[in-house]
């Protein structure tokens, strides 16, 4: 009898182990390892074609294969990277846009404060997490709350006389 109550609590054991895929949303880090999204490979090497109008090296700044995905992003977007590297500011066909922005203030802290807000919350909210018996999306059990419900809001517009656009059918 012991023998088969030892299988079956090794089975159970198992099996449980299997339900532990905690998906991409997980927000805990997976431990004190390196991240691997700060690594940017090195632009190719290329032979210039004048080797006596090469640049004065630069002791301590950056070289001509470092990668700027800052830049190289706003390139992407059709923007100019010249801009951004040059500490232009805000191009010209943007300032309307920002001074509507910030039209009631600007914080410099704003970043920092919700990071502190969102660590609150989600500890606040972590503190039965630790008794669920099986895995959740920690992500969506802390913000259920404040998620916008589109079918929900669709059919409130609606009602109010707004026209609304098709929208696919609730799942």
């Amino acid at each position: 009898m012991r023998v088969h109550f030892g299988v079956m609590v090794m089975v159970a054991g198992v099996a449980l182990s299997a339900c532990g895929q905690t998906g991409l949303r997980d927000l805990r880090p997976a431990g004190t390892g390196p991240d691997e999204f700060l690594i940017l490979p090195a632009k190719p090497l290329a032979e210039p074609t004048n080797y006596e109008t090469l640049p004065v090296p630069t002791p301590g700044q950056a070289n001509l294969t470092d990668r700027n995905p800052k830049g190289e992003a706003v390139a992407a977007l059709g923007g100019r990277p010249a801009a951004l590297e040059a500490g232009a500011g805000i191009p010209t066909s943007d300032g309307a846009l920002v001074t509507a922005a910030s039209r009631y203030g600007v914080e410099a802290t704003v970043r920092e404060d919700l990071a502190a807000l969102d660590a609150k919350k989600r500890k606040r909210e972590n503190r039965t997490a630790r008794f669920k018996l099986f895995p959740v999306d920690r992500y969506q059990e802390a913000y259920k709350r404040e998620a916008i419900r589109p079918n929900e809001v669709s059919a409130i517009f609606s009602g109010a006389g707004f026209e609304q656009p098709s929208a696919p059918p609730a799942e």
